[in-house]
């Protein structure tokens, strides 16, 4: 008798996941789309106070936060180059980022990301201009969903542009893959677990370089080019995103207009004031005022400072208690 023989299989075994119908009979995939669509995609520059620069990114159910610090000392020194600078990403996925809890800490494919992450930005941060120093890119990943390495890169860019860093230009990234024998484009979830090929591509948009390239699965030639022409269409569209955000981070509304010219004409108003009581000499000391009439005392005090104090609350906040 086998070792085996009589031994009852345990309850709640391992049950592989079904394969679901990844395209309808008209073409459509899981979540309604076609297979040139892209998921919504929303981008917001400078949300971090202390960071030199920051972005947030939500691509479909990807939730990605970046910060960028730098050009900064190197740590440790040894990594330090004479004559250029150098840029170091990590890419992280938070514990609670996915169903199943991720163990904290690098692991091999966080490595990995983050390493050919650096390698895209070096091609176009001007490291010649602060050598010796290094730009830190953190990346965060809050949320996953099929997608997080350039959903990273594309962050990571707004990011860099809102530190100020100098650079040739953004670096975009999007992937494609074939499911059920289709070409697609922006994987999902569903469509990365159980495709036959995924292909994450990112591109510098002024130039057409190609600084990321990287292919999980079979494809043939011609299928290879059919997602390389994907990715490059699909990155102009986000280019353009890209853009909206840091325009949205640095032009001035015209509301703010208004309300810079209200406070310009409110300084000239008192800078008048102050010239005409200088022409027609001293002024009355007020019933709480010093006979030198310089020196306000305990009463009432001039409109400009009453006014001064009422702005200063007003960008406090109203936190001023007095």
């Amino acid at each position: 008798m086998g070792k085996m023989d009589g031994v009852k299989p345990i309850s709640g075994t391992y049950k592989p996941p079904v394969k679901p119908k990844l395209l309808d009979k008209n073409g459509l995939r899981l979540d309604g789309r076609k297979a040139d669509e892209l998921r919504p995609l929303k981008i917001e520059a400078h949300v971090l106070n202390r960071a030199d620069g920051s972005a947030y990114l939500e691509w479909g159910k990807n939730k990605v936060l970046v910060g960028v610090y730098g050009p900064r000392e190197v740590h440790p020194r040894h990594l330090a180059k004479s004559e250029k600078g150098i840029v170091q990403c990590r890419y992280n996925m938070a514990a609670f980022s996915v169903s199943d809890r991720k163990r904290p800490g690098p692991d091999r494919r966080s490595q990995e990301i983050s390493k050919v992450a650096s390698e895209a930005f070096e091609h176009v941060v001007f490291t010649e201009r602060f050598p010796r120093t290094t730009v830190d890119i953190y990346i965060e990943v809050l949320e996953a969903n099929a997608g997080t390495r350039c959903a990273g890169i594309t962050a990571a860019s707004v990011a860099l542009v809102d530190a100020g860093i100098p650079m040739k230009d953004m670096v975009v990234s999007c992937a494609s893959g074939k499911i059920e024998n289709t070409m697609v484009l922006d994987l999902g979830k569903e469509e990365d677990n159980f495709g036959q090929a995924d292909v994450p591509m990112a591109i510098i948009p002024s130039t057409g370089d190609i600084v990321l390239l990287q292919m999980d699965g079979e494809l043939s030639k011609d299928e290879l080019a059919q997602a390389i022409e994907m990715n490059i269409g699909a990155c102009k569209r986000i280019y353009e995103i890209q853009r909206d955000a840091l325009k949205r981070r640095y032009s001035v509304g015209k509301e703010q207009e208004e309300e810079e010219a209200e406070e310009e004409r409110k300084k000239e108003e008192r800078k008048d004031g102050e010239g005409k009581d200088r022409d027609g000499g001293a002024r009355e000391p007020g019933p709480d005022q010093s006979a030198k009439g310089d020196d306000w005392g305990d009463g009432e005090k001039p409109a400009p400072f009453d006014e001064d104090v009422g702005e200063f609350k007003e960008n406090k906040g109203g936190e001023s208690d007095g």
